[in-house]
């Protein structure tokens, strides 16, 4: 069984816990068989941070969604259910952009993409979680073993 410290959750999972979206039911399923708290970097964090605000600029949130998002957020922070990973950026940053120059082309990756998936290899975590294909296919082409919450 996976545990939280020995894997990387891509941001736009984690957002799934925060705001209703289709696989949510999915993500919170799978977040209670996951003993110990989750690695979050830095820009993880802005990610998710952004994410909520950008869900109410849209409409797609209320002001009380809002609201209670960030806080459950800031809660998960206080409670030791995420643990704050702190990267080197400078060795981080360089296996971002010979994984785009490596990948991109072919698998069509985003930046922030690459960027966490990136960051996992620094991390050392060998599992990487997430719904996004693209993303999928970057993990595993750096023999990342890939979870998909079902």
């Amino acid at each position: 069984m996976a545990t939280g410290e020995n894997l990387y959750v891509d941001p736009s999972a984690l957002l799934k816990l925060y705001l209703q979206e289709p696989e949510s039911r999915a993500m919170a399923a799978w977040r209670a068989r996951i003993s110990g708290p989750l690695f979050i970097t830095h820009h993880g964090r802005v990610e998710l941070i952004n994410a909520i605000g950008l869900a109410a600029f849209r409409g797609l949130i209320n002001e009380k969604v809002f609201h209670d998002a960030l806080a459950a957020l800031d809660d998960d922070f206080e409670e030791g259910r995420y643990l704050q990973a702190d990267l080197l950026w400078r060795a981080t940053l360089k296996r971002a952009a010979d994984l785009a120059r490596l990948f991109t082309r072919t698998l069509g990756c985003r930046s922030l993409d690459v960027l966490h998936v990136a960051s996992a290899v620094e991390l050392e975590l060998r599992l990487f979680v997430t719904f996004d294909e693209r993303q999928r296919e970057l993990a595993r082409a750096v023999r990342l073993k890939v979870l998909v919450p079902a």
